[in-house]
This record gives C-alpha cells, structure tokens and sequence, in this order.
C-alpha cells in the first residue's frame, strides 16, 4: 500500500540562497499520498544565508541536518559548475551516509533531489507507482549558456547518449541520429530504460539492501559519483529507468532563474510563508 511506504527524501546541500530558496518551495510542494516521508541534508554550505535557509526549511518538514565539511569553492569559471576530484570524492562520501542512514533506518526507499531542482509536485508519488529498481524524473539542461539541452541519463560508459551497437565504429552522422532519436523518445511521456542516471532518483529497498554505494571505482575513469554509483547497481543486477511525465526544472545557472516563476505556476505551485 501506498500510505504504507516510508520514504527518504535526501540531498547533500552546497547551493546559493536564491536557487535554494526555490528548491525548499519545490520540497514544500511536494505532494506525499499518504507517504510517510522524512528528509535529510547534510549541509555543505559556506554561504552563512544558505545555511540559514537550509535550517529554515528542516523546521518544517520532517526530518534530519546533518553538518559537511564546509570547505570554501575554487574560484573558476561562472559558466559552468566546478567539479573536481576533491569535490567528487566529498560528495561521495556524503551520498554514501545517506544510503547509510536509509538502510539503518529501514527505509522503503530513497528519493534524491539535487539542491537545484523544482519538481512537479506529483512526481514521488508517481515514481513510486512505477516500481522501479532505480528511477529518475528527467530534466534537461544547457551545459553551456547558449548550447542544446542535454537530459541527465545516459544510456552506456560516461554519459553516452548512443546505442553504440556491436558492428563496429559509427560515423559522425549515425551518432548524430542517434542521439537526436533519443533525445526524440525521450521528448515523449512514458518510462525508458537507461544505463545511468542521476539528480532527481528514487533507490528502493531491494537496492538499499544491497551493497551498492556511490565510491570511486579505482579502474574506472568516469568523472561523477553518479557513474559509479550506475556501474555499481549494474552490476549487481538492478535496472535503471528515466520516467518522462513530469519533468523537473534544472536551475543549473542563475540564467535560469527567472524560469522558474513560469514552471511553478505551470504546476500549480501552493505560495508557502517564505523561507
């Protein structure tokens, strides 16, 4: 029974007030169907309002804060996110003690939503009804300001967006096609299988129970803590899924900002006292 689940939902937070403030609206509106949901951060933040707002938000949903390391970013580039080793292996480890803090809680499952997401507020509800091993509500972000939009999954290695096939190397043009007609199916509501995936995903208990983690693989050179995470549940036997029905918004850069006034009032946002 739906009402009977016990879900985590969980994210590692490092994030600026004005994307977090979006993200705690979209957590606020999410629609629970009986579901008993709990929350968890862990609080990576070195901005002091960040953190302010984070321990707004856990005063009014249920659940737990936990302290990161707090390490000050890298001066780099604003166009893009930075992501190097250091960064990788720390978020790692904190998306690991949350799989920790599901398994030792017994949790049905575990949902995680990156700090810079809105969702629509039926998507726990659904990804539930699909009864998926792994699965991810889509989104789509322009890596570059001013370049195509790109979904989160992959279908093979890194974050190859081809059936690579087995009868050898494909030119420039069938890898073009390729792409394009994935990117075309997945335009379309319904529920595909993936061979990764990340940001937006629920994890149920069948895979909680098993030892997969988000480590780095030592012989694997994938950047990401996400691949190895997919490598892992792979391995192990579990499939991946990217449902399509009710895509989340990625405010990846502050460009993207103003679009969000748009995808709430699209559905049907509650106004919540501002956090």
């Amino acid at each position: 029974m739906m009402g009977d689940k016990r879900i985590l939902v969980a994210s590692p937070i490092r994030e600026k007030p004005e994307i977090l403030r979006e993200y705690a609206d979209s957590l606020l509106n999410l629609e629970k169907g009986g579901i008993k949901a709990d929350f968890l951060f862990i609080d990576d933040n070195v901005d002091k309002e960040s953190a302010e707002i984070l321990q707004n938000l856990i005063q009014r949903l249920p659940g737990t804060l936990m302290d990161g390391y707090s390490k000050p970013l890298a001066i780099g580039a604003v166009t893009k996110h930075l992501w190097d080793i250091d960064t990788i292996l720390r978020v790692s480890e904190y998306r690991n003690r949350i799989l920790e803090f599901a398994r030792d809680g017994d949790f049905d499952g575990l949902f995680f939503v990156d700090s810079d997401l809105l969702l629509h507020p039926k998507t726990l509800i659904h990804l539930i009804q699909q009864d998926k091993d792994i699965i991810s509500e889509i989104y789509w972000t322009s890596w570059t300001p001013s370049g195509p939009l790109y979904p989160q999954v992959w279908l093979c290695d890194n974050y190859t967006q081809y059936e690579s096939g087995c009868t050898g190397p494909l030119s420039p043009e069938q890898i073009k096609r390729k792409t394009q007609d994935f990117h075309s199916m997945l335009r379309r509501s319904g529920v595909y299988k993936v061979g990764g995936l990340g940001g937006c995903t629920l994890i149920n208990k069948k895979v909680l129970q098993s030892n997969v983690s988000f480590t780095r693989i030592y012989n694997l050179s994938f950047a990401g803590e996400d691949r190895h995470f997919c490598v892992r549940a792979a391995v192990n036997g579990f499939e991946m899924y990217v449902d399509t029905t009710f895509p989340a918004y990625h405010i990846y850069r502050n460009s993207d900002l103003p679009g969000c006034k748009k995808f709430k009032e699209k559905c049907s946002y509650k106004k919540f006292e501002s956090i």
